[in-house]
């Protein structure tokens, strides 16, 4: 084989390539894996959860120590500043001076009590330049408690919800996916019915230029009369234009679903392949209910609404009194000489109790006390209603399944039977055993019944896809799509 013979196989090859290119054709699962995978929709969904997961991370370090370095190194101040004398005159003498300071601490909350225990050492120095005096003053330790007395501890709220609320978004995110994989099946039919639509206008469209043609020779021997002859013409003109209608519903539909699933360039010209196949299975709805409450991120919200109400409750209750309590302990000194600081340091000892209470506020606490009463009420009953709802939505998912199963099957018979159906009457109708009506009522029913079978498809995947969603289990392949102890 010469070389010139090597080049025709090679572009027969990519000629060939390029075909298969154009007519790629997609599966269900396929473009539902897509969409999960690389869609926007599925990223936005990625970038939600690893934002609550730092968020988590941001809780959990409130209860870790802190070790801090503060100060400011040097601050440097040159102004006139007035300056009372003896004999009762002000005068204003210019200044020119620097300092420093830095503090090194460390900082424990203490989630039990709602307050903080804190260990510090600082180190100031200050110098007047116009005056020549250096001095430098020192805290070697100091160890401080802060304590509210009767106060309210958002640290020990914070850890029954926080865990919660992290737990929910772990969840979400898996409903999310599903979410997505609904939609994409809601986009892939709507492609595939543009498809469908386009097929049946052309094959509409080639019969119908067939029965002109017939009709055509018809009236050239007279045994048809004009008027027939011009609803087949005007028929087949419908047609044609059913054909670009057609082809522009299924361009607009591609669009739709190559922007949702993330499909490229390279892939913008594709088919898809209608799922006859469907997964036989039934749903009980006593499992589909019990899945539901255990892997939902709605029955784990309804928990922590509850808390939440009795927190704000809590909340109002802390804000009658406020008291304080601080004491600290340490070590500190002062001299001009730097080595001198950690020589026979003197004692630092102080102990505050504040508080803040109200003695005549016009029911304002009660009325605050109240508010949030009634809110925890309010919450308690909306709750209940959306924990029947919760219950509802799944019994009515659960009950439509089951109806769509029989309208599949229904659909599916349908649809064979009016092909056939239609065939005999195309028959009937070269050999003159009915008129052009008769065949137009079967080319209509056979069109309806792929139509309502390809319906009942779109609905069957679709309530498929919102059981996994409701309830977090495949129930087809008995798995739970969410995992608590897989899950980090």
């Amino acid at each position: 084989m010469n070389k010139f013979s090597y080049f025709i196989l090679f572009l027969l090859l990519l000629f060939q390539l390029d075909g298969l290119a154009q007519n790629r054709q997609f599966t269900l699962e396929e473009v539902i894996d897509r969409a999960v995978n690389q869609s926007p929709a599925a990223k936005q969904a990625e970038t939600r959860k690893e934002n609550r997961y730092w968020q988590y991370r941001f809780y959990k370090s409130n209860y870790n120590p802190q070790l801090r370095l503060n100060g400011t190194a040097p601050d440097y101040n040159r102004d006139f500043f007035s300056n009372r004398i003896d004999d009762g005159t002000i005068v204003f003498q210019s200044r020119e001076q620097v300092s420093s300071f830095a503090n090194l601490g460390i900082e424990q909350p203490l989630f039990f009590t709602g307050g903080n225990v804190s260990i510090n050492s600082n180190l100031n120095y200050f110098d007047d330049l116009d005056r020549n005096i250096s001095q430098y003053n020192t805290t070697l330790f100091n160890i401080r408690l802060n304590q509210p007395i009767f106060g309210f501890n958002s640290l020990k709220w914070d850890k029954r919800t926080e865990p919660l609320r992290y737990e929910e978004s772990k969840r979400e995110f898996v409903e999310e996916r599903e979410s997505i994989a609904r939609t994409a099946v809601d986009r892939f039919f709507s492609f595939l019915d543009a498809q469908i639509n386009l097929q049946i206008a052309e094959f509409n469209l080639a019969n119908n230029d067939t029965i002109y043609k017939i009709e055509e020779g018809r009236y050239n021997i007279g045994t048809t009369s004009k008027d027939k002859l011009l609803q087949v013409e005007l028929q087949l003109l419908r047609s044609r234009q059913d054909v670009a209608q057609a082809q522009l519903d299924m361009e607009t539909a591609r669009l739709q679903l190559r922007s949702f699933t993330g499909l490229n360039n390279e892939e913008s010209d594709f088919m898809l392949i209608l799922p006859e196949e469907v997964p036989l299975f039934k749903v009980n709805f006593d499992d589909a209910l019990n899945y539901a409450q255990k892997n939902r991120a709605d029955y784990i919200a309804f928990e922590r609404r509850k808390i939440e109400a009795e927190r704000e409750v809590a909340e109002a209750r802390a804000q009658r009194f406020q008291t304080d309590f601080t004491a600290s302990y340490g070590l500190n000194n002062a001299s001009s000489d730097v080595n001198d600081l950690y020589t026979d340091p003197n004692n630092q000892q102080r102990f505050n109790v504040s508080f803040n209470i109200p003695l005549i506020d016009w029911g304002r606490n009660k009325a605050r006390m109240k508010t949030a009463l009634a809110n925890q009420q309010l919450n308690d009953y909306v709750i209940a209603q959306d924990e029947q709802n919760f219950e509802q939505e799944i019994l009515t998912k659960v009950r439509q399944f089951e109806v769509l199963m029989v309208q599949l099957e229904i659909t599916k018979k349908s649809d064979e039977v009016a092909q056939e159906r239609y065939q005999v009457a195309q028959n009937r109708y070269l050999i003159g055993k009915i008129d052009i009506t008769n065949l137009n009522i079967a080319l209509t029913e056979k069109d309806n019944a792929k139509r309502s079978y390809v319906n009942a498809l779109r609905s069957f995947w679709t309530a498929y896809y919102d059981l996994r969603r409701l309830t977090l289990y495949d129930f087809y392949n008995n798995q739970l799509l969410y995992n608590e102890d897989l899950e980090q």
